[in-house]
């Protein structure tokens, strides 16, 4: 399960989402999640999705890599219906229902459902399109600013996106140490919830070893390169607006207004 986690893998392609600026897809994105949180009604959601489909269509990236952030959450996405279902608060009178099903209830459970998996697969097409360097590079560019502050931002930029580079890293190291304990008799799916969380002790403490170990051979490597931070660094890749961003910008605008569009009318 924990090789479906999609976020910091990059999809190699020749795509107009690949070819964008990471500044505009940084900013495109952040524009897409309000989007979907001021959506109000199925219909706006739908909107999101066409617009998700489209980009989808535009990065040349599989249905499948997309969707697999979805499977990496969906325990999460059930806990949450269920707990929207069960506990529905009924804004007419500020009635309040526990542990009954009411029609209400499964459609506040299914519009936030539906507005989770949009959100995780919109932001999971931005990792899959953007490479790390790119995205520290956009991060960066777009933090500018704070440093008439002092404020570290190549330092902030560089931290986020090794941690966004190591996430599927630990995932599947996670695995390795998984089928590894399993391999040597130890049993990850009987018993209950507390003994399952039990039989995980084995597998923290070497994956912890594992990450500091390569947290300290990326330092070692860092260092055997004279890396010094943003001080007299210079960009081998300097970063353009085109045509693609434009057009971009103007698909999101167009989906915003549609959004508050379909919630009006």
């Amino acid at each position: 399960m924990l090789g479906d986690v999609t976020f910091g893998q990059y999809y190699n392609a020749r795509s107009f989402l690949h070819k964008t600026d990471p500044r505009t897809k940084i900013l495109l994105l952040i524009a897409y999640i309000v989007a979907v949180f001021i959506a109000q009604n199925f219909l706006s959601l739908a909107a999101v999705l066409v617009f998700l489909i489209v980009a989808i269509i535009f990065s040349s990236v599989p249905l499948g890599s997309v969707l697999r952030s979805v499977k990496a959450i969906f325990f999460l996405i059930l806990f949450m219906f269920v707990l929207n279902v069960l506990f529905h608060v009924k804004k007419e009178g500020e009635t309040v229902y526990f542990w009954v099903v009411t029609k209400e209830g499964l459609i506040s459970a299914s519009f936030l459902s539906a507005r989770l998996i949009l959100l995780v697969t919109g932001s999971s097409l931005l990792t899959l399109t953007t490479t790390p360097v790119s995205l520290t590079d956009g991060i960066e560019s777009l933090l500018k600013p704070l440093n008439l502050v002092k404020f570290p931002v190549h330092d902030l930029a560089l931290v986020m996106s090794i941690a966004l580079r190591f996430i599927p890293t630990l995932a599947n190291e996670t695995d390795r140490i998984i089928s590894a304990q399993k391999a040597r008799g130890a049993d990850f799916e009987s018993g209950n919830i507390f003994s399952r969380i039990k039989a995980l002790v084995p597998v923290l403490i070497p994956l912890i070893i594992s990450a500091l170990r390569r947290a300290d051979e990326l330092g070692d490597a860092m260092d055997a390169r004279c890396y010094t931070g943003s001080k007299n660094r210079t960009k081998y890749k300097k970063l353009t607006f085109t045509f693609r961003d434009i057009v971009a910008t103007l698909f999101v605008a167009a989906l915003i207004t549609g959004v508050v569009f379909l919630n009006i009318y």
